[in-house]
């Protein structure tokens, strides 16, 4: 049976509590009362103050949903110009009415927060690091970087300028089995040299899984979601493929995509495929609105082996001269690894820097891999990178 280990770091501060045998007199509880409020006052002092910059995004639903079981974190903020919308996430969140803001630009000045998390469609995300930019604040944003390269480098112009942090959020980021992946392929070089990888990536469809209006609205819009499944999904394949491979950029990249279902999506495409040409490997990008079922799978084939991520609880490893496959026992990732709300909160810490999965480094070159396979989709011919 093979094991795969990650490597794991848990800091913790013992608190030391001393109890009197006897407390006497209101004084006393006065006393105690100011403690406790001078105590939750330090508390909030610690708190992560967040700003959520758009909400038309569905996976804000989720983000906040974490944000608010969380005791290190304080949501200052969110915004959304659709007022429905914003309407709509302050009630179901209880974030009253102050704390709701029309634009994001008036957000920031007025509720000071520490970092913002992006959670407008693709197209907005340039303007938003800019006015992060302006007030030297990380910013988090979720998959894809950018619709285009010019957005691209808006992007990453801002952030040089400025230097600030930009992440960009995967649900795949956080898997521990893509770091039990990495773990046996780069370090411990079990499977070789890698030669072949295979990204699976989406579900039976926006509209099939019932998301909401606002999400559909530009999902479906080729201008700010760049594409249909292309972009949605696509994205996480060129995301671990350049990890994998060093952010090395492929040699070329060639792509087709159909529209199975034009009753639905008349405007994108629902189904993508895309073949990276590295000097020694391949990489194949499967990005599907017409799955018939949920899936996030990343299969890697070396000169010696094989480890195939499904999911993100399940690692399936065989390697040469194994007669059957095996399924490790993944370790749990460190603390600052497992999630983005806690990778974002030591990224504002200083503790980390955007990881390799998450880094503006991996995203412009991912940018870049969606782009070319847009325009090759579209031309019939492959698009040369160099």
């Amino acid at each position: 049976m093979l094991t795969v280990t990650i490597n794991n770091t848990n800091g913790g501060a013992a608190v030391r509590t001393n109890r009197r045998g006897f407390l006497v007199g209101a004084a006393v509880a006065g006393g105690l009362a100011a403690g406790t409020a001078k105590a939750r006052a330090q508390a909030d002092e610690g708190k992560l103050r967040l700003a959520v910059a758009g909400l038309v995004h569905g996976h804000a639903r989720g983000f906040l949903n974490a944000l608010v079981k969380r005791a290190d974190v304080e949501v200052v903020g969110i915004s959304e110009q659709q007022s429905d919308v914003l309407a709509s996430y302050g009630e179901r969140f209880s974030i009253p009415a102050v704390r709701r803001f029309r634009d994001a630009a008036t957000m920031v000045a007025q509720a000071k927060p520490q970092a913002v998390a992006a959670f407008g469609s693709t197209f907005d995300h340039p303007e938003v690091v800019e006015l992060c930019a302006m007030h030297k604040l990380p910013v988090m944003m979720e998959k894809p970087l950018a619709v285009s390269l010019e957005h691209a480098r808006r992007i990453r112009r801002a952030a040089e300028s400025s230097g600030i942090a930009v992440m960009v959020n995967y649900e795949t980021t956080w898997y521990r089995s893509h770091a039990a992946q990495w773990n046996l392929i780069k370090q411990q070089t079990a499977c070789g040299q890698i030669r072949k990888m295979v990204a699976m990536d989406g579900h039976a469809g926006p509209k099939e899984i019932g998301v909401g209006p606002e999400f559909f609205a530009w999902l479906t819009d080729p201008v700010r979601n760049g594409a249909g499944a292309l972009f949605d999904f696509g994205c996480y394949g060129a995301n671990l493929m350049t990890w994998l491979m060093d952010n090395q950029r492929p040699l070329g990249v060639t792509a087709r995509t159909l529209t199975a279902k034009p009753h639905i999506y008349s405007k994108v495409d629902d189904e993508a495929t895309i073949l990276l040409d590295y000097p020694r490997a391949q990489g194949i990008v499967q990005a599907s609105w017409n799955w018939p079922y949920n899936r996030k799978d990343f299969e890697v084939y070396g000169a010696s082996g094989y480890a195939h991520a499904i999911g993100g609880n399940t690692l399936r490893v065989r390697l040469t001269g194994e007669r059957q496959e095996s399924t490790p026992k993944l370790a749990e990732l460190p603390e600052a690894q497992r999630d983005a709300v806690s990778h974002l909160a030591a990224i504002v810490r200083g503790q980390v820097k955007p990881n390799g999965l998450s880094s503006l480094e991996n995203n412009l070159i991912a940018t870049e891999i969606l782009v070319a396979a847009r325009e090759s989709a579209a031309t019939g011919r492959m698009v040369v990178l160099g």
